[in-house]
């Protein structure tokens, strides 16, 4: 599938787009390497190959999901300018 100079200018007006015909060649040319480029993707063989979660295969190595700090409340609020039950008070930003 190839473009035409008047079909990117088509598509320049349905988005609402100003653009020069530099512009428009500029963009044209772009767009059909674009479409090169999907057609040359769909000509490879893909039948028996299994498809991927993730581009290189490989596993997500992550660490154990396990608590190593408890958090003392109480040193955390020591310098809060108000507070209530252990928590935060702060002004009101909407009325």
């Amino acid at each position: 599938m190839s473009l035409r100079q008047e079909d990117v200018q088509r598509i320049a007006h349905l988005a609402r787009l100003a653009i020069t015909d530099e512009e428009a060649a500029r963009t044209l040319a772009q767009l059909n390497d674009i479409f090169r480029m999907i057609e040359r993707m769909r000509a490879v063989d893909t039948q028996g190959v299994e498809p991927m979660s993730h581009p290189l295969g490989g596993a997500q190595r992550l660490r154990a999901d396990a608590v190593t700090d408890i958090p003392d409340r109480e040193r955390n609020l020591a310098n809060a300018p108000a507070r209530q039950d252990g928590l935060f008070l702060v002004p009101r930003v909407l009325e």
